[in-house]
């Protein structure tokens, strides 16, 4: 493979990565995951919500031909992520290092990198 088409690669694989480990946490009602969403007034409802669109932001990511719209959703929804962590969170949750809002920095910054790759997909840009 080419190493063009191994970056390419990664960057839809990473955060597409990121975003379907985490839903294990989500749909299973986690300890951590529960305290987060109780946390923010939106638990359960918002945790569950929340779990389904990160399924179909990561599958939209994986697949070439939507990769641009996963990555905008993923761009929106890691952005509500990082403000929650900023304003309300806190960077550490539960003693967790600030594991979670890497991973939200990381999904974050790989998706706005996708936006800008495939900008040329995007039917309302190209125009």
């Amino acid at each position: 493979m080419k190493s063009k088409s191994i970056l390419d690669m990664a960057l839809r694989i990473v955060p597409a990565v990121i975003l379907l480990q985490t839903l294990y946490f989500k749909f299973s009602g986690a300890p951590e995951s529960i305290h987060i969403f109780e946390t923010l007034g939106l638990e359960p409802v918002g945790r569950i919500g929340l779990g389904v669109v990160e399924l179909i932001v990561a599958i939209l990511i994986l697949v070439p031909r939507t990769t641009w719209l996963g990555a905008i959703l993923g761009v929106g929804i890691m952005s509500g992520a990082l403000f929650s962590h900023i304003t309300k969170l806190g960077v550490v949750v539960q003693n967790d290092g600030g594991t979670l809002f890497t991973l939200a920095l990381v999904t974050f910054i790989f998706c706005v990198i996708l936006v800008w790759k495939n900008r040329k997909q995007i039917p309302f840009v190209n125009k």
